[in-house]
């Protein structure tokens, strides 16, 4: 079929770079051994699109043209340096009519990883960066998210993010850092980090920073399809099922939290006949091999997932156990202290134990320099305000979370509620 012309192609350009990128970009660092160049050659491949798109028509298949684009110019600067000819005469293999070569490993070791986003997780998790770096430049490289949103996720400047990503993908450069598998305890020294990683991919998708929708399915599908496929690999680590176990349980509520019009629907008024069983089950299934695994105290993941679980067990809103829903937030709260968890459990405790309490726990954190530009302070605190009756401050307090969100459809439901009589 022949491409046809689209009536805005750089938008579906933008969009198909945005989904595409994060696979493109790990194909063709195995092909460099370099995740900076990737990137490069993943947007030469992006202004190519540009430039054709526009004119010929977006084609059949985007995905796999970027591809191609990208790997066309991977073997022109292979064949470019300084030491192609040594490397083809060592190979016996012309790269124009040959795949690059698989390394033994990944054909022959069945503890490999077979993905190339989860080897390009793994790569960027290297030791040589610090736990910000690493987190920072995965989800800009597997993830596809811009700095503001990768800040967002960090609760930290724009420009903190930006010198995370830019120093990263120099010391990994300078230090040669391969694009490899890890095995044994560097792979788990790095397992942490790669949990985090997945973790806030989903998270941008399952509440996306900015933009006019909420949700960003694409981002939620690859870290819950990540999370699968490295609890097969590591069936022995407890966290990494406590995490699958949190991502299945939050994604089966994916079709009950938009409206119509891609307006958000909050938890109380979601209709739960549309949380997806399945997923639920599937939580359910990774909770308990993550306990069967444990051999200590649950970890944060697990602890969250006990809290997923506890909704998803609710047939209805009034049916929550949020008094043991408050007790795991506490443990959370001890076991990986942080505002942001303490800010959740406040909402656990104002439906455990009423406002007032709840309001004690976020004028405690309300000074936290992480917390200062995060919307869903206010938005918390106007919730708890409005519950004690104090209708003017519960105004601008949502008034000012809208105000901070740079999401439309999270912005026009805290301004509503701003507006509305009795809010």
């Amino acid at each position: 079929m022949t491409p046809q012309p689209t009536a805005d192609p750089h938008g579906t350009i933008e969009t198909v770079f945005r989904i595409e990128s994060p696979r493109v970009i790990a194909a063709v660092a195995r092909m460099v051994r370099d995740v900076g160049i990737a990137e490069e050659l993943a947007q030469d491949a992006l202004v190519a699109a540009l430039e054709q798109w526009p004119r010929d028509g977006v084609p059949d298949n985007p995905g796999a043209w970027l591809m191609a684009a990208a790997r066309h110019r991977a073997v022109d600067l292979i064949r470019r340096r300084e030491n192609y000819a040594r490397k083809l005469a060592e190979i016996g293999r012309d790269l124009e009519t040959t795949a690059p070569p698989e390394e033994p490993s990944a054909l022959h070791d069945p503890d490999d990883i077979d993905d190339d986003l989860l080897r390009l997780v793994f790569t960027t998790c290297h030791p040589v960066l610090s736990p910000e770096a690493r987190i920072a430049l995965t989800l800009r490289l597997l993830g596809g998210l811009t700095t503001p949103e990768i800040a967002r996720a960090f609760l930290v400047p724009e420009a903190t993010v930006a010198q995370r990503i830019v120093r990263a993908k120099r010391t990994l450069a300078t230090r040669n850092v391969a694009f490899e598998v890890p095995y044994g305890p560097d792979r788990a020294a790095r397992l942490g980090s790669v949990l985090d990683v997945i973790y806030l991919i989903f998270n941008e998708g399952y509440a996306a920073t900015a933009g006019d929708d909420w949700l960003r399915p694409a981002l939620c599908e690859d870290a819950l399809r990540l999370a699968r496929v490295l609890s097969g690999l590591v069936p022995k680590e407890p966290e990494v099922h406590g995490l699958t176990s949190l991502l299945e349980f939050q994604a089966s509520r994916a079709a009950a939290r938009t409206g119509p019009s891609g307006e958000p629907i909050l938890l109380k008024e979601q209709n739960r006949s549309r949380w997806n069983r399945m997923l639920i089950a599937r939580g359910i299934a990774a909770l308990d091999r993550a306990g069967a695994t444990a051999t200590g105290a649950p970890g944060p993941y697990a602890l969250q997932a006990a809290i997923a679980a506890c909704h998803a067990h609710a047939y209805t809103y009034e049916e929550t156990d949020w008094q043991t829903i408050a007790t795991l937030y506490a443990l959370l709260s001890a076991r990986s202290p942080s505002p942001v968890v303490e800010l959740n459990r406040a909402v656990a405790v104002s439906m455990a134990q009423g406002p007032e309490p709840a309001l004690e726990i976020v004028d405690a954190i309300a000074a936290e320099p992480a917390l200062r530009d995060y919307h869903l302070l206010p938005s918390v605190r106007g919730d708890l305000l409005l519950r004690l009756g104090r209708t003017d401050e519960a105004r601008a307090e949502f008034g000012r979370a809208a105000r901070l969100t740079r999401n439309e459809r999270e912005r026009a439901m805290l301004l509503k509620r701003a507006a509305a009589d009795g809010a």
